[in-house]
């Protein structure tokens, strides 16, 4: 079964100082490297320009490693079986040690300090690397449900799956900025 956490809310207003809010806002968090499998097949040129672009500013913070899980073709009929295909593909990459977030729609919906205070909670628990789990066009299956330690969701709007990555990528880096206190969180 999934271990799903309520996240309280926090608020802060531009008038307090980046990542208010945030557990971790200028302590000392280990890099741990972070990696996003994401299910779809090739990704447009746009959306690939930003998740690059992301994914070097992520690299002064954390190693991070960026994974294209292909959806099974064979299956694009039946949605259960595609699903549990992906599902077998995406929880076979994924090692016991792993802190793994789940994207989904019926997550925990979360605030940017929160999002920082899941890096620094994983770091903290000794977690050797954070998983980030972007499903495809029908979402996740039963095994990673039951495999995921957190389940977020990125907005109350269902995202493009594409989409719901760039979301991310632009999230991890907002979060890494405000556990460093740097001012691109307001």
């Amino acid at each position: 079964m999934a271990i799903l956490l309520t996240v309280g809310l926090c608020t802060a207003s531009s008038t307090t100082s980046p990542g208010r809010g945030c557990k971790y806002t200028g302590q000392s968090v280990r890099a741990v490297p972070i990696r996003i499998l994401s299910v779809g097949k090739k990704r447009s040129p746009g959306v690939q320009l930003i998740v690059d672009e992301y994914m070097h500013k992520l690299r002064h913070y954390c190693a991070v490693e960026d994974v294209l899980v292909r959806p099974n073709p064979k299956n694009a009929r039946d949605v259960q079986a595609q699903v549990e295909d992906e599902d077998v593909a995406v929880t076979s990459l994924i090692r016991p040690e792993e802190w793994v977030v789940m994207l989904d729609e019926r997550g925990v919906d979360i605030r940017s300090e929160r999002m920082a205070d899941l890096i620094g909670d994983a770091a903290n628990k000794g977690a050797s690397k954070i998983t980030f789990c972007v499903g495809g066009p029908y979402g996740h299956g039963q095994k990673l449900r039951e495999r995921a330690d957190k389940s977020v969701k990125l907005s109350s709007l269902v995202l493009n799956h594409q989409i719901a990555l760039v979301v991310l990528m632009e999230q991890l880096y907002r979060s890494w900025t405000i556990i460093k206190g740097q001012k691109y969180h307001h």
